[in-house]
């Protein structure tokens, strides 16, 4: 009988180690808002996922399997021709925080996620975070440059069917964090159930 393993080794080590993406596995990495919406949609479909300090999410998905994707709050980090791109690994042992540890841990049974599944996971998350994705480029209020990742960070009710939505760009939606951002979707069930908009 052939004992199953690992194509890799993870650190043995005090400390986190940084592994090259695109060797054994390509890495997904989302924000916290949604990946944490993705990481409960899948359950016991997840495969390891490394969690930082800061609360991002890191799924190990085959090598390849998650190209094109264009998901807001959502990277893929795989190999590139020109420049080599690492992922800060911890030690087997490491499964509680705050620091860097394996959020879902490693082992045999849970090592890749399927690409697909997770996708569709995520996909689900940006919309029931940010709601619908605009057409084409938005301004971003902070520092008014154009965005291909435009999140929502305040709706203007007007007394019309369409209220103004104000978008932020990744880096600077944080600042915004105060006041939730709501989608269109989540004020019109707000109205619907006769509660009052945040």
């Amino acid at each position: 009988m052939k004992t199953r393993t690992l194509p890799w080794t993870p650190p043995n080590t005090a400390d986190i180690e940084a592994l090259p993406v695109g060797r054994w596995w390509d890495a997904v990495r989302a924000a916290p808002t949604v990946g944490e919406r993705a990481l409960k949609s899948l359950g016991d479909q997840n495969g390891a996922v490394i969690q930082d300090k800061n609360g991002t999410l890191y799924w190990l998905v085959a090598v390849g399997s998650a190209t094109s994707w264009h998901l807001r709050q959502v990277r893929v980090l795989t190999e590139l021709a020109d420049e080599s791109t690492y992922l800060g690994v911890p030690p087997a042992s490491w499964t509680e925080g705050p620091k860097t540890h394996w959020r879902v841990p490693l082992s045999l049974d849970r090592y890749l996620t399927d690409a697909w599944k997770l996708w569709e996971a995520l996909a689900e998350a940006d919309r029931a975070e940010y709601g619908r994705r605009p057409e084409g480029r938005q301004l971003c209020y902070r520092c008014q440059l154009p965005t291909d990742e435009p999140i929502p960070v305040d709706t203007e009710d007007g007394r019309s069917d369409v209220g103004k939505i104000t978008y932020a760009c990744p880096p600077h939606a944080p600042l915004y964090s105060k006041r939730r951002p709501r989608s269109l979707a989540s004020a019109a069930a707000a109205e619907h159930e006769g509660r009052r908009p945040r």
